[in-house]
């Protein structure tokens, strides 16, 4: 595991370092900067931006406190900016190389100042749509679905990732945003958690705010197993919060199936823990909560009726969504049905680094329920 991590470490550092060049590269090119004085100063800032963003990694889990966070955040949203200046940059080498061949009299600044306007004005766009999360409108219809459940909705969160990053006040907001629409159950499918575990009392607690008269329901994410599974379980259970750990529980007549991320280095077999789970009957109508959209096949052979996952945020960050689609193809956001089961992947309610999201909105799902 550590030679896999050093490998990773590694791979993901070059990649850093490489943007960073192009974007020193770009900038010098491009905006004509010959002095020896402002090329070392650009460097200088890259350099000083990109380590900022590395140690504010590490500094999240050392360090609780609002000006941590800010200086943190800040150095993050760097590295979000960063990734659209390059695509920029890209996109004007792409413009200025294509018009020289018709004039070459033509000066490349003017492109250059282009693509740093576009990455700024794109960037702006990404951090509103992290921090404004919209209510997605969801209506699925069930096979044998009970009477008390024809018409209710069941809100989905997902991917808040609570801790250093987004903090408390965001989260008070989504459980406004919840309780204006008067759900029956709340569900939040994974990675509520992140960062360091201790503000995580004070996180959990912001839920018991939500009213749903059927409860609420959580589920482990991937960001559970860093930050602690049982330290995540701890703080939630001293709320009105209920863990599913390989769990059922009918409400109604409706089945709520929460099935645990595995730790990490592990693998799961989710249909068979679906299998496993005392007192889940097949033959009723079920609601699947799993962080991850995998094995869908199988976990459709279950009897299963609707699986409600989130983990892809849809990429998050353009052009990120062409690889989460190519991972988990159809299912890797929005609705599917198939065949008297349904699948809605959640792009996410928070963010995960960058407080930006450039390739979908942060959204709150309100998944409505009628008989098929």
């Amino acid at each position: 595991m550590t030679r896999f991590f050093l490998v990773f470490l590694a791979v993901a550092l070059a990649i850093l370092f490489g943007f960073q060049y192009f974007i020193y590269f770009s900038t010098t090119r491009l905006l004509e900067i010959h002095g020896g004085g402002g090329r070392r100063a650009l460097a200088a800032a890259l350099f000083l931006l990109l380590a900022g963003a590395i140690a504010s990694v590490f500094l999240q889990r050392r360090v609780d406190s609002a000006l941590a966070r800010a200086v943190a955040g800040t150095f993050q949203l760097s590295l979000g900016f960063g990734l659209m200046l390059a695509i920029a940059f890209f996109l004007a080498w792409a413009v200025w190389v294509s018009t020289r061949i018709w004039s070459s009299q033509l000066h490349s600044a003017p492109f250059g100042w282009s693509a740093i306007l576009l990455a700024v004005v794109f960037s702006a766009y990404g951090v509103w749509n992290a921090t404004h999360p919209r209510v997605a409108r969801v209506t699925v219809r069930m096979k044998d679905l009970p009477q008390e459940w024809r018409g209710k909705m069941i809100a989905q969160i997902s991917d808040l990732h609570l801790g250093f990053s987004v903090g408390a006040s965001f989260a008070e907001r989504v459980v406004e945003m919840v309780d204006a629409e008067r759900p029956a159950a709340v569900v939040i499918t994974g990675d509520l958690f992140d960062g360091d575990d201790r503000g995580l009392d004070r996180l959990a607690a912001t839920f018991n705010r939500l009213n749903a008269p059927m409860g609420i329901y959580f589920i482990t994410g991937n960001h559970e197993t860093y930050v602690g599974v049982a330290r995540a379980e701890e703080a939630l259970r001293r709320t009105k919060v209920r863990v599913l750990n390989d769990e059922v529980v009918t409400l109604g007549g409706l089945q709520i199936v929460g099935i645990a991320y595995p730790e990490r280095g592990e693998h799961k077999d989710v249909a068979a823990a679906i299998r496993s789970v005392r007192g889940f009957d097949p033959a009723q109508a079920s609601v699947l909560l799993y962080h991850s959209p995998v094995q869908i096949p199988q976990i459709r052979a279950t009897g299963v009726r609707l699986q409600l996952s989130g983990h892809t945020h849809q990429g998050q960050l353009f052009p990120f969504q062409f690889i989460t689609r190519r991972v988990y193809g159809k299912y890797d956001h929005g609705l599917n049905v198939e065949d008297g089961f349904a699948i809605y992947t959640s792009p996410g309610t928070g963010t995960w680094g960058p407080r930006m999201r450039t390739s979908a909105r942060a959204e709150v799902a309100m998944i409505r329920l009628e008989a098929m």
